[in-house]
């Protein structure tokens, strides 16, 4: 048995907004392994944002990741660190609820 514990304060919602160029068929294919990358690590809030709760380590594997994939010539990635009290910075209005990342999830 697997026990994740997330500790309170180690860990930073990170949102992540990107902009993939998507005239060629390898733009097209990176969007979606930049979609994939930042999806294992967080929930989808609108197109092309993700809300990421990750600690250090872990934001440092994923901008590596997304790092390798884009073409820095053509693609534009933005990280928004909002830190470990985060609840106070974000207000959610209308359609898409959005899932309590530091809330049990049960798979």
């Amino acid at each position: 048995m697997h026990i994740l514990l997330i500790l309170r304060g180690e860990n930073l919602l990170v949102l992540i907004t990107y902009d993939v160029s998507t005239k060629t068929a390898k733009g097209v294919k990176r969007l979606s392994k930049v979609a994939k990358v930042c999806t294992n690590y967080g929930q989808r809030v609108q197109n092309s944002v993700f809300e990421c709760l990750v600690d250090r380590t872990q934001f440092a594997m994923l901008k590596k990741q997304i790092s390798d994939i884009i073409d820095k010539d053509a693609d534009s990635i933005r990280y928004y660190i909002l830190g470990d009290n985060y609840n106070r910075h974000v207000e959610h209005v209308g359609a898409k609820k959005t899932i309590d990342m530091s809330d049990v999830l049960l798979v």
